[in-house]
């Protein structure tokens, strides 16, 4: 296997300092150390692979690490800060991600005879947190290295890449992570429920919210869907709305275009003092602080 990882970091140093496209469908690979402010955002559901140095992802009040040969699996909508590590020996941080997709996984789980196996370490308890990280098997290395050499063949990846994209989908439904990815596919389950109301939050964040009304639309009590929420993001609804309000306001106040309490007013804040103690306790500053010191770093790039 450290013939493929070291295959699959040679096609991955054509990154850039940021998400690079790579030209297949869903794939794009990182290098180097990204700013700590672009790596606080909601993340879209992915498998992201690790190839050098390592990351720790920080949702809510779980922090997990990844490393080389390990796989990051994130199956619904999550605010989360993270930060990229280089190797110890110096070379820049190196990773892939595949962009998860409801319908191609739907369609792999259809046309499977059976259901693919249950690891013995997996649960398919709803109350699983919708993230985790796991080390990657000889197999699923394989299917990503010949994904990754379609960026070198591109008249192939019409015909290749969706033949490749099933199969490391098909690979991780094999390992612990896969009652992720049948959730995602599901059309009923908790998580499928949660990934509603929190597209509902996201879209409507400056909006004042009320979890009756989510859980309604979720076909839950309101216990059971707090339960729930709270499980697969680590989030309540409002705690999850408030990173989502604070995110959106750093980037106005970086970017610009709001004061201070232009950008609390923005987000949905009805008091600048209470959205500058949320965001100090999220961020470490206070929000003018923060925003300076992102421009700068900007400005010095």
């Amino acid at each position: 296997m450290n013939d493929q990882l070291l295959e699959l970091r040679s096609l991955a140093a054509k990154a850039e300092n940021r998400r690079t496209e790579t030209g297949i469908p869903r794939v794009a690979m990182i290098q180097s150390k990204i700013p700590e402010h672009m790596l606080a955002a909601v993340y879209d559901p992915m498998i992201n692979l690790i190839l050098q140095g390592s990351k720790t992802m920080t949702i809510g009040d779980r922090t997990l690490r990844y490393d080389p040969a390990t796989y990051f699996v994130m199956s619904i909508e999550l605010p989360a800060v993270g930060t990229l590590h280089p190797a110890v020996s110096g070379e820049p941080y190196l990773a892939l991600s595949l962009a998860l997709d409801p319908t191609v996984l739907a369609t792999l789980l259809t046309d499977l005879r059976s259901p693919a196996r249950h690891s013995e370490n997996e649960s398919d308890d709803d109350n699983n947190a919708g993230f985790s990280v796991a080390a990657v098997t000889p197999a699923l290395m394989d299917a990503w290295l010949r994904m990754l050499r379609l960026i070198d063949n591109p008249d192939e990846i019409v015909a290749l890449a969706p033949v490749y994209e099933r199969e490391i989908l098909y690979r991780v439904l094999q390992g612990p992570h896969g009652w992720m990815l049948r959730n995602i596919a599901a059309p009923d389950t908790a998580m499928t429920r949660v990934s509603l109301a929190i597209q509902r939050i996201r879209r409507d964040f400056a909006e004042p919210i009320r979890v009756e009304t989510l859980a309604e639309k979720a076909a839950m009590s309101v216990s059971s869907f707090h339960r729930h929420f709270k499980a697969v993001t680590t989030l309540s609804p409002l705690q999850y709305q408030k990173r989502v309000r604070l995110l959106h306001a750093r980037m106005l106040m970086v970017a610009g275009a709001n004061s201070v309490t232009n950008a609390a007013f923005e987000v949905g804040y009805e008091s600048a003092t209470q959205f500058s103690r949320d965001y100090a306790r999220v961020f470490k500053l206070s929000p003018a602080r923060d925003a300076s010191r992102i421009q700068k770093e900007m400005k010095s790039q």
